[in-house]
């Protein structure tokens, strides 16, 4: 054991290291030149030149160093180095050990390398006891490829978890996100986050206040109400999923997406969504509305899809697909169906299988019904075979009827104006008495083609066939079979009466009524 009583330097050689049987002391290894001076630097060994030291399974390099043997302690100055194993280093120009305490304080370029995880920062505590290091003024993680900075940190070498607070920024790839708190697990490549945060994925920005995103598959699970927009179009649910390389999203309960630059709106429970494309699918109490127009449109159904076509330029549209159990709701109109096509680039609204449509007293059914839209109200309807027309007269529940294989009903102001009806034409209609707008009779009438003139109001006020066959019976000798046509049915019982309404099917069978009712 070397004693020294008074000022004394030696050669590093002349010096042997006591025996390390004492884990917890911190022994001096090597050192180029030793100097003590027991009445100066502080009761310190001052070493100097390829000094190293051991602590417990941990070596400990500097170019010198104040040694305080009695406080199992030392300062070091120059390419200041500890190794634990084979997977962690920690580098700096300047630093601080203490033994008792386990605790390494680094300073100025400080590097902490743990495994495939760095850590730069102009100064570190690190706690060998917690397997933890943590900075204050600001630093640097790099994991693979994905960097992550803050204004205070902290990473722990047995999880391998770092955790940031303040002024957060992980970028990653295509991915930035930026927050002020985030945790990272670096074993697994996944980011918690656990607080207001914004994330860029490559057109797409998100806001989460708790989620996950994993750096290995960019895939983000986002819950608490998240936002996903993206170039006008925003998607928002109890939670969402997204896959920044696809552009592929995933949103479940509560699910809202608005389309600003087309004006339309998906609700659901759950749904889907391609940015790349422009596609979105909507299932669980799915709601389309469109607000492009004065009016909104209301549609429901089991399913509604959205598909869109020249997203590169500006002659972008939309085509809307909603299918089985379709209602529809607007203010001028409403329908029924078993499934509808809406394209916004001829604002043309297409149902098929048992469609029905109303406006104000008017019923139209057929195979097929198609209808345009103009200047943000309904222009015209086009019904395509075994077309049956009704206006409801409101006195002595009588119709006005018409049957054909092909009907056209033009609108003016939300109203109609004019029926034209083309082959195999039946009708009944009751013709009024301009003094008292009684009913003068009825007429029976068959034509090849008819043209049938509304007013104001929306009642007939003359109609037009080239040639026709038909007989007008007075209204107390009208034939009970004659009042109506075959195929007759006036479905106002299933007809939309709210934008709510529309959540509520209602079977054409009267008699064997089914009823479902979804939640709005």
């Amino acid at each position: 054991m070397l004693v020294v009583s008074y000022a004394m330097a030696l050669p590093m050689a002349a010096v042997q290291a006591p025996p390390k049987s004492d884990p917890k002391r911190v022994y001096l290894i090597h050192a180029d030149e030793l100097r003590y001076d027991k009445w100066q630097n502080n009761d310190a060994q001052v070493l100097r030149g390829s000094v190293e030291f051991e602590h417990d399974g941990a070596r400990l390099y500097c170019d010198s160093a104040n040694f305080f043997e009695s406080r199992n302690s030392f300062e070091a100055w120059g390419h200041v180095r500890m190794v634990q194993g084979d997977t962690l280093s920690l580098t700096s120009e300047q630093g601080y050990y203490d033994g008792n305490q386990q605790m390494m304080e680094a300073h100025d370029n400080v590097v902490l390398r743990h495994r495939t995880t760095t850590l730069y920062t102009d100064e570190l505590y690190y706690d060998r006891i917690w397997n933890q290091g943590y900075f204050q003024n600001g630093g640097r993680l790099v994991d693979n490829g994905t960097t992550l900075t803050s204004d205070w940190g902290e990473y722990h070498t047995d999880t391998k978890w770092a955790i940031f607070y303040y002024d957060v920024k992980m970028v990653d790839k295509q991915f930035q996100l930026t927050t002020d708190s985030l945790y990272y697990d670096t074993q697994v490549k996944l980011a918690h986050i656990v607080g207001p945060s914004h994330i860029v994925s490559g057109k797409s920005h998100i806001y989460s206040e708790l989620g996950y995103y994993s750096t290995v598959t960019e895939e983000a699970e986002l819950l608490n109400r998240s936002r996903l927009d993206n170039q006008g179009r925003t998607l928002v649910g109890d939670s969402l999923w997204h896959n920044g390389k696809t552009g592929v999203s995933e949103a479940f309960m509560n699910v809202e997406f608005n389309d600003t630059v087309n004006k339309s709106i998906l609700k659901c429970d759950y749904g889907h969504y391609e940015d790349s494309i422009g596609y979105a699918v909507c299932t669980d109490n799915a709601l389309a509305i469109d607000y492009s127009q004065r009016d909104s449109l209301f549609v429901h159904g089991d399913t509604i899809k959205v598909f869109s076509y020249n997203l590169e330029t500006d002659s972008v549209y939309r085509v809307l697909h909603a299918y089985n159990k379709v209602r529809a709701y607007r203010i001028d109109i409403q329908a029924v169906c078993d499934s509808l096509v809406y394209s916004s680039l001829d604002s043309c609204l297409t149902m098929y299988k048992d469609p029905i449509t109303w406006n104000m007293n008017q019923q139209l059914v057929g195979d097929e019904i198609r209808v345009y839209m103009k200047d943000s109200v309904i222009d015209h309807a086009h019904v395509v075979g075994n077309a049956f027309s009704i206006e409801e007269l409101h006195k002595e529940k009588c119709y006005n009827q018409v049957s054909s294989k092909e009907m056209f009903a033009f609108f003016t102001e939300g109203r109609i104006h004019e029926a034209q009806a083309k082959d195999n034409v039946i009708t009944v209609y009751y013709p009024e008495d301009k003094a008292d707008s009684s009913f003068v009779g009825l007429v029976y009438m068959e034509t090849s083609d008819l043209r049938m003139f509304m007013d104001s109001i929306g009642k007939l006020s003359r109609i037009w066939a080239p040639k026709s066959d038909g007989t007008m019976y007075p209204m107390s000798q009208i034939p009970p079979q004659k009042r109506y046509l075959d195929g007759f049915a006036w479905y106002d019982y299933v007809r939309p009466l709210s934008k709510d309404d529309i959540f509520i099917w209602r079977s054409k069978k009267k008699d064997d009524e089914e009823t479902t009712a979804v939640q709005p």
